[in-house]
């Protein structure tokens, strides 16, 4: 079962292991969120499948949204397709390398767990672009880390590396780089190697109405975008970006 941006394989040891081919920053498209959806879903229905790895090629993880790339997708269509994601019912572990930035660090929380590499670096940047979270952070974020932490990351955008967000909660395991797919392999097994319909029920008793609470929340998420993407901070800030310097926000 394969897509241009999305691969997806399934060991005898029952883990499958969905892989994006984006490199190297591996940003947002409905190629590749719509094929991680259909994966999983497709995932969800084969008997063989019981735990699945979550990974990308290249550098990094997932950069996020591509402000200077051609955008044939709408925000709405985006967050439609990753409530699938979230409506999924087998234990995903996601393998962190490299960026995990706006958006894709809210990829990065559907899963179940992370295992991360001390370059890992994890961001929910939306504030330093003039811009509001989305993707369902505004739930999943406070969910992982606790209210606190969640308004320090979201109100400053600042970045942590795998370290720090290991110890945040960000990252259940922190592994050398080289032994991170062999591990997120391990822990997924380790789950596959119990009775699937056993941890299918405590996964869902577990997340409960996440996916509907992430589906509430990507609505408001996306009228909030919208309002903010006409502002003049919005406009600074992804020039900012873009530009690789410090933002000049004036609050209009």
């Amino acid at each position: 079962m394969t897509d241009p941006a999305v691969f997806v394989s399934v060991a005898d040891d029952h883990v499958a292991t969905v892989e994006v081919r984006r490199p190297p920053n591996n940003f947002f498209s409905m190629d590749v969120i719509g094929g991680i959806a259909q994966a999983l879903e497709r995932l969800d229905d084969d008997d063989r499948c019981r735990a699945i790895v979550l990974c990308a090629q290249g550098k990094h993880f997932c950069a996020g949204a591509d402000f200077g790339g051609d955008r044939s997708y709408t925000t709405e269509e985006l967050y439609a397709t990753a409530v699938r994601i979230f409506r999924c019912q087998t234990p995903v572990v996601a393998a962190i390398q490299g960026a995990a930035i706006g958006g894709g660090l809210g990829l990065a929380l559907a899963a179940d767990f992370r295992i991360a590499s001390p370059e890992a670096r994890f961001s929910a940047n939306f504030a330093r672009l003039g811009f509001h979270q989305g993707f369902g952070l505004s739930v999943t974020l406070p969910r992982l880390v606790g209210e606190q932490v969640a308004a320090e990351l979201l109100y400053t955008g600042r970045r942590v590396d795998g370290v720090e967000g290991h110890a945040l909660g960000l990252a259940d395991r922190l592994v050398p780089l080289d032994r991170l797919q062999a591990t997120a392999h391990a822990f997924a097994l380790e789950i596959a190697r119990s009775a699937p319909l056993a941890v299918r029920s405590i996964r869902a008793t577990l997340r409960g109405d996440l996916a509907a609470r992430v589906e509430a929340a990507t609505a408001h998420e996306l009228i909030e975008q919208t309002r903010l993407q006409a502002t003049a901070d919005f406009a600074e800030g992804t020039t900012a970006m873009a530009e690789r310097r410090l933002p000049d926000f004036g609050g209009r």
